[in-house]
């Protein structure tokens, strides 16, 4: 009999890649969708008539408890947040309630309906935010930046708190930036990406953003979700960071971004004072030597590898959407 995996979250980045790989591991696999006028499929679009697709709300704890006694998941996978930094500070208290008590909501779903369960909670690197040690690791203290950041790190904590009070196995993963051709037009990435393709296709002459200083430790979705699904295979629970262990400007990955497309970006690039977040978060790297070790994991996906990945995608999504235009 198959495994049942629960996704809150699987209409996102991470979500897709991770339905992905369970049903290619042979799961059940049961997406959590909000009921919306507008949810956008296009994601799981490529998957959609092998998921089972549920209503629910991590605002709305009877609609999970519901699910889980209706549903039985034996992995429950919890992706679903106001997961974007900038706009946590404008809605700090909905970033608050999805993020934070969301997750509080969602355990307690699982320790009312189903003990048994296996939880993971997808934590952040932005919860060390102002980092007092680098590279960070397990055990480095939190000091969030944002009130994403302090969202997430309220949900890390009680995952901690239900674990040690219940006796659940419940695990974090405290991932570092990862992105893909899936990531939202919103980040700076795919904000990077999509405006090179555009560029190159002769739509747009320029790309307007923040701080071009900001270093990030940057991955591959595609292989992170791999250690989430690991976490939850371990007889013990545990948190772990999950990163590649490199830094990388947002200067450098426009270079590598614009060079891929045969461009200059500082020909391109224009520094917008609108797009500085009211508190940064400077120098964000990993240390997973503790995934290596004890979840046999690894990234697989050099970062020069995922920036061509993804100008190559938005060229081609681009060059589409002009062809259906014309």
């Amino acid at each position: 009999m198959s495994k049942r995996a629960l996704i809150t979250g699987v209409t996102g980045q991470d979500g897709s890649y991770l339905a992905e790989l369970l049903l290619a591991k042979g799961y059940h696999v049961i997406g959590m969708v909000r009921r919306s006028s507008t949810v956008n499929f296009e994601r799981i679009g490529h998957l959609q008539d092998d998921l089972e697709l549920v209503p629910g709300d991590l605002l709305d704890e009877v609609s999970m408890i519901h699910i889980m006694r209706e549903h039985k998941p034996d992995e429950v996978y919890n992706l679903a947040a106001q997961s974007f930094v900038q706009t946590s500070f404008g809605q700090p208290v909905l970033t608050g309630e999805t993020t934070a008590l969301g997750v509080t909501r969602l355990l307690d779903a699982i320790r009312l309906a189903d003990h048994d369960v296996r939880f993971y909670q997808a934590s952040s690197s932005e919860m060390f935010g102002k980092v007092v040690e680098v590279p960070q690791r397990e055990s480095t203290p939190f000091y969030p930046r944002s009130p994403y950041g302090v969202a997430k790190l309220y949900g890390h904590w009680i995952t901690v708190n239900y674990r040690e009070s219940y006796d659940m196995h419940a695990s974090s993963g405290i991932l570092f930036n990862h992105e893909s051709p899936r990531r939202g037009l919103e980040f700076v990435t795919r904000k990077i990406a999509n405006g090179v393709a555009r560029i190159k296709l002769g739509l747009d002459a320029e790309i307007r953003l923040g701080n071009l200083d900001a270093q990030r430790d940057w991955g591959f979705a595609g292989d992170y979700v791999d250690a989430m699904w690991r976490m939850l295979q371990q007889d013990v629970p545990g948190d772990f960071v999950i990163s590649t262990d490199e830094t990388h400007s947002v200067r450098e990955f426009c270079e590598i971004a614009f060079s891929r497309v045969d461009l200059n970006w500082e020909d391109h690039i224009v520094i917008d004072e609108r797009f500085f977040r009211p508190a940064e978060v400077d120098l964000l790297v990993g240390d997973a030597t503790h995934a290596r070790t004890v979840l046999g994991w690894q990234p697989k996906t050099p970062f020069r590898d995922l920036v061509h990945m993804m100008v190559d995608a938005d060229l081609d999504n681009v060059a589409r959407q002009q062809r259906e235009l014309s």
